[in-house]
């Protein structure tokens, strides 16, 4: 999906029947990642974003560096790691996360020998904001040479935590389609500065999606964790699961899709959150291909009606923030004449659509990976990979009105 900035052509695809004008112009914004840099991953922070992203080294390995926005000013380049033997993937892609003003965790894959679709996670910590980290070690540790991925960071009770994508009981098999060895699970773990603090962890769900991003928030009721479920008929809907008292809850699905797919789509949900208000936004395909956005009142323990974003042309590869006023930003990919759009438009919890905002043009390619988008102070930040030519990692900015 290579992406090239519009901001000229932004009022041209406001709804003509609009009756708010909430976005101002798209403009795009230099950053410090630097060519070949891929998959950038957001953060929204009290005062900014963190963006971070994969970068190529002269030494021929890739290093995970991050940057911080603040009132329009990125602060210096910082490195947690980096390493020649890295899992470097489209849709699977690390992350720098601040979970509180100090700490700060990162994650990243490790191939293992042999196997293209072996590979562990690796996670580090930091106690100075990204400044120095901890030595990495696995939130999982069952040993077996098998996928481990698809990682959420984030705090729950004042911890450090982790979900991921667990491949343990596949044999090593790449099951994306039906008839695998065995079921890809999710799991979670509590995160120490020296491995995981307790046991092997907590098995979230014992049937998934393959290879679906999962997205963490905090609620006011703790984390709510959603992804991609899968069960014997191979119906492949969301679910929300909510961590209480150092237990997940038995999984909701936000919505009864009914997509049976004997593959996976590679297009997770995502999710924010707002005191006991959850916004989750998603594609899927039972007919044709969606992208759909349901509202929880309750932390996660129950959502509205869907509702109908875009349908038809649409790709997904979907993102979603909460504003002030209540209404959710979604921002996903369609398909148009000279290749694909990325596009964000808000929604009020009745279906009330805002304007749609052309964020920028865009040509389907794996190797561009999934856009960004987190409220950043006064506006909206976006990030993707333009790949037009050598793989380089652009962000843009528009104020909210």
């Amino acid at each position: 999906m290579a992406i090239a900035l519009l901001a000229m052509a932004v009022p041209a695809c406001r709804n003509s029947d609009r009756t708010d004008d909430w976005l101002g112009t798209v403009a795009a914004v230099a950053n410090p990642a630097g060519s070949g840099s891929r998959f950038p991953h957001l953060v929204a922070t009290a005062d900014g974003a963190v963006l971070s992203w994969l970068q190529p080294t002269a030494a021929g390995d890739f290093a995970l560096r991050h940057s911080s926005w603040r009132a329009g000013t990125w602060s210096p380049v910082g490195t947690v790691a980096n390493g020649d033997g890295w899992f470097v993937n489209w849709a699977d892609f690390p992350s720098v996360v601040p979970l509180s003003s100090r700490t700060w965790a990162a994650h990243w894959l490790e191939q293992r020998p042999g196997n293209v679709y072996a590979y562990d996670v690796r996670i580090a910590l930091s106690d100075d904001a990204g400044t120095t980290w901890s030595a990495p070690f696995s939130p999982h540790d069952d040993g077996t040479p098998t996928e481990h991925g698809f990682v959420s960071l984030f705090a729950g009770d004042g911890q450090a935590m982790s979900a991921w994508l667990d491949g343990r009981h596949t044999a090593g098999g790449h099951d994306h389609a039906a008839g695998g060895s065995g079921a890809m699970t999710l799991r979670s773990a509590v995160l120490g500065a020296n491995g995981v603090q307790a046991g092997s962890g907590l098995e979230v769900d014992e049937r998934v999606c393959d290879c679906c991003q999962t997205d963490a928030a905090v609620t006011d009721d703790g984390p709510v964790l959603v992804y991609r479920d899968r069960n014997q008929h191979e119906v492949r809907d969301i679910a929300l699961t909510r961590l209480q008292a150092g237990e997940w809850s038995e999984p909701v699905h936000v919505n009864a899709d009914d997509w049976k797919i004997d593959a996976c789509p590679v297009n997770g949900p995502a999710l924010d959150a707002r005191g006991t208000t959850v916004a989750v936004a998603w594609f899927t395909a039972p007919d044709l291909p969606r992208i759909r956005l349901a509202f929880s009142d309750d932390a996660g323990r129950s959502f509205g009606p869907p509702i109908e974003v875009a349908h038809g042309n649409v790709i997904g590869r979907v993102d979603v923030v909460l504003l002030d006023d209540g209404r959710a930003v979604v921002s996903w990919l369609q398909s148009a004449t000279n290749g694909a759009e990325l596009r964000a438009q808000p929604f009020s919890r009745d279906g009330k659509p805002g304007p749609a905002v052309l964020v920028a043009a865009a040509s389907v390619q794996r190797s561009s990976g999934f856009p960004q988008m987190v409220r950043a102070g006064d506006g909206l930040l976006f990030a993707w990979t333009d790949s037009t030519a050598s793989p380089q990692v652009r962000t843009a900015f528009a104020r909210l009105r």
